[in-house]
Parts: C-alpha cells; structure tokens; sequence
C-alpha cells in the first residue's frame, strides 16, 4: 500500500556552474541562469509504502510523516536562496532534480528500521514541472 503527504515551500536558486561563462549558462539553463536567481512555490509529495499496521490501521503515522518532512526539508529550505543558505547546493546545481534527489538523503534515514519504507520524492517546481525520485535502487 502506497500513502502519500504533501508539503510546500519557497525558495530561490540560479542555475549556473561556476566553471561555465555566463553566455554557457544561458545557454545551458536559460532564464534559470539569471545570477540574481528567481523563486519557486515547490510542492512536494512523498509517499510511503508499507503494510498497514494491524492495530492501527496505518501504514505510517501521518503526523510524524508530517513532523519529518517539516524538519528535514521545510525548516532547512523554506525561503531561503538554495545555493548560498542550503548545501550541497553550495557545490551542486539546484536543479529539480537535484533538489528531489537532496530531499530523499535527507528523509530517508528517518526510515529505516520502520516498516514503511520511503518509496518516491515528487518535486512540484512549477505546475507544469515535476521530478518523481526513488532513490538508488539496488
């Protein structure tokens, strides 16, 4: 069984690689490369998957789904600029996908030894844009 919660925050980023020009950027990230930056809404979605508890009912609890997501992502990443207030992005490129695959490392290990296990990160970056992230698969 697959559950879903969903969570929202704001941030700012540029798109840009340091070793690039800034003609390279552009032309690589577009308007992304603007090196004042420019903020999203994000939407994120993380499911679980997980028999539910017989007892319960559950297959996680939904509040302390609800208290990890605002730990590990929205506390960290709400209205703040990614590339100078939130690392990795220091040194990684704060593409959704990057910024999808960030948010599983950091919810992850919130889950092991659980029952549920966390199964996808979607990344809303705008309506018309998300990345879905499960992780490395082995």
């Amino acid at each position: 069984m697959l559950i879903t919660r969903k969570a929202e925050f704001s941030a700012s980023h540029v798109c840009a690689q340091s070793s690039l020009t800034p003609e390279q950027n552009r032309a690589l990230y577009g308007l992304a490369a603007n090196p004042n930056g420019h903020g999203h809404n994000y939407v994120l979605e993380v499911t679980l998957e997980g028999d539910p508890d017989p007892a319960t009912g559950m297959v996680f609890d939904l509040k302390q789904l609800k208290e990890i997501i605002h730990k590990a992502v929205i506390e960290p990443m709400d209205h703040r600029f990614l590339n100078y207030e939130v690392p990795p992005f220091d040194k990684v490129v704060p593409t959704a996908e990057n910024v999808a695959a960030e948010i599983w490392n950091r919810l992850e290990p919130s889950f092991e030894g659980s029952p549920a296990r966390l199964q996808n990160v979607r990344l809303y970056e705008t309506d018309d844009l998300y990345v879905d992230y499960a992780g490395a698969r082995q």
